[in-house]
């Protein structure tokens, strides 16, 4: 088994995702299936390999990711936060540009919690004149 070069924890909204970075060809999986098969969305794909395409090392190392909590679309921001975090410890010099694509910038919004006396979060139940 080859060495794990670095690890990092990524989290957005309520998902957290755990990445390995190995030494290897950029084979990508999540969750013990590959990446295509769990994110079934072309565009998640990508928005996960944005920090790879950045660091210009797109074919330099697989990807072992673990995502739990929120959903497809948030797994997929902490994949890719996770991602960025552990190219910053293998090589210090990137940095800069994942910093300023704002791949190294945790997305805080998570759902608001129901307040007592109301429907919602915010959500007033009807009011009644008479």
């Amino acid at each position: 088994m080859a060495d794990i070069i670095s690890a990092a924890t990524g989290r957005r909204k309520t998902a957290v995702a755990r990445v390995q970075l190995i030494e290897g060809t950029g084979v990508c999986e999540v969750n013990r299936r590959d990446i295509k098969g769990y994110f079934n969305n072309d565009a998640l794909v990508t928005y996960i390999f944005q920090p790879l395409k950045i660091a210009g090392v797109e074919n330099k190392y697989d990807i072992r990711a673990f995502a739990s909590g929120g959903g497809i679309t948030g797994q997929a921001g902490a994949v890719r936060h996770a991602i960025s975090r552990a190219l910053c410890l293998a090589d210090a010099t990137l940095r800069g540009p994942l910093k300023a694509a704002g791949c190294l910038t945790r997305d805080p919004r998570m759902k608001e919690r129901k307040k007592p006396g109301l429907r919602g979060a915010r959500r007033r139940f009807q009011f009644s004149k008479r």
